[in-house]
């Protein structure tokens, strides 16, 4: 009778312990695999405002509306930076 005592305390520890590491385990994976978010500046002249946004994939389209003319800016989030520029109506 004490053997089987032991033997289900051990149990129940190890049931214990396999627990925390899972959720340990679970915590560490959804923790790397967040997406980093660092702040850009689009570098655009004083009365410049967004007028609309829209994402595909690692680019981000930005539409302002600027004092010489409405254009859409194309931001790679990958690289943090400006990389293409549509002008409209010119």
């Amino acid at each position: 009778m004490q053997f089987l005592k032991v033997l289900v305390i051990g149990m129940g520890v190890l049931i214990v312990a396999a627990t925390v590491a899972l959720v340990v385990l679970i915590v560490q994976r959804s923790g790397g695999s967040a997406v980093a978010f660092n702040a850009a500046a689009l570098s655009q002249p004083a009365g410049t405002r967004i007028a609309g946004i829209a994402g595909v994939e690692r680019t981000i389209a930005i539409w302002v509306v600027r004092p010489d003319g409405e254009r859409v800016l194309l931001f790679d989030t990958g690289r943090g930076r400006v990389v293409g520029e549509i002008r409209a109506g010119e």
